[in-house]
């Protein structure tokens, strides 16, 4: 009888810059205030990077962190998959960047973009390289740089508030005792793309980038709030109950579920729509805004660092975001 292989993270870390904005920020340029954001997002303060910095730069200090936790070196690592929808460059991929600036041996790097669920899809990928014995060490990394590219006006209000800088990392590696990945479910819409995009610079228009697309605001993050909440409270749900019965368990198994940090009154709405109790969900939206793939991660770091999880907890994460994508992973920690 062969062994069971089962993906575990066995180390983690976080970053989040050193800049903390406040809401009052945001009045300098756009009708807003305090109390509009914090009724509509939850979110008080969130953190930007200092000038120069990208994806990449920002990952470091997680991954240190996680590194240190797990007790690897770089030459310890045989993959590297690296989540971002905020790419540093256009070409080419994060992952090849951060390969070289902390020194990894010539292993392979992969990014992927599926925003605020890319950590789900990243834990999947890495997990099916660990159960096929393809790779022994998977290091995951969500790095998101977003304030370099929003919208200070009136016309980028309902983005431009929520969306902010953060990185996290984990390291994934095979675990014969029945603890990590139980499963990952995955999900797309794609006709529901435009509902949460950005429209330039685009290989479908010559040229990608000009004054007039510019001056349109076509490069700024476009939302519609009222699509996104629409189907984000339908969607979580979900998935959520579709990792919970592929592995027989139920809602009152759930030792914490940690969802994408997109909006308080989202989470507020799942968690109602699931009947749990405030312990069973963690949520850190107000420090840090919407970190999109980094959200999920950098609140597992501090759901750990705060206790909130212990061996053999049965763990649930979550995501939706552009695309329309939305996915669950579920852990028994």
């Amino acid at each position: 009888m062969s062994e069971k292989i089962s993906s575990h993270i066995i180390g983690l870390g976080y970053y989040a810059p050193e800049n903390i904005i406040d809401n009052s920020y945001f009045s300098q340029f756009m009708d807003t205030s305090d109390q509009w954001i914090q009724e509509r997002t939850g979110i008080q303060e969130r953190r930007f990077v200092n000038k120069g910095q990208g994806p990449s730069d920002i990952a470091i200090p997680a991954v240190k962190i996680a590194l240190k936790n797990a007790n690897l070196s770089v030459n310890d690592i045989d993959f590297i998959i690296f989540s971002t929808s905020t790419p540093d460059y256009y070409i080419p991929g994060s992952g090849c960047l951060i390969q070289e600036k902390m020194n990894f041996p010539n292993i392979g790097a992969l990014d992927i973009r599926c925003a605020c669920t890319g950590f789900i899809y990243a834990l999947s990928i890495a997990d099916q390289y660990i159960k096929t014995k393809t790779y022994k060490n998977v290091l995951v990394i969500s790095s998101e740089v977003q304030s370099t590219s929003m919208d200070l006006s009136n016309n980028g209000r309902d983005t431009a508030v929520i969306f902010a800088d953060g990185a996290a990392a984990a390291i994934l590696t095979a675990n014969f005792d029945g603890e990590g990945i139980l499963s990952t479910h995955l999900h797309t819409q794609g006709k529901y793309a435009k509902e949460l995009w950005v429209e330039s610079p685009s290989s479908a228009m010559s040229p990608k980038l000009d004054k007039n697309i510019i001056k349109s605001g076509k490069h700024f993050l476009k939302m519609n709030g009222r699509e996104v909440f629409k189907h984000a409270v339908k969607r979580f749900p979900e998935v959520i109950l579709e990792a919970l019965n592929h592995n027989k368990l139920n809602i009152k198994d759930i030792d914490l579920l940690i969802p994408h940090q997109a909006n308080i009154r989202i989470s507020k709405m799942v968690q109602k729509k699931l009947e749990l109790n405030d312990n069973q969900v963690f949520s850190n939206i107000h420090k840090y805004g919407n970190t999109t793939s980094a959200s999920i991660p950098i609140a597992l770091c501090e759901a750990i660092n705060q206790k909130q999880l212990s061996k053999g907890d049965i763990l649930v994460l979550a995501g939706f975001g552009s695309g329309f994508s939305w996915g669950s992973a579920i852990l028994k920690w």
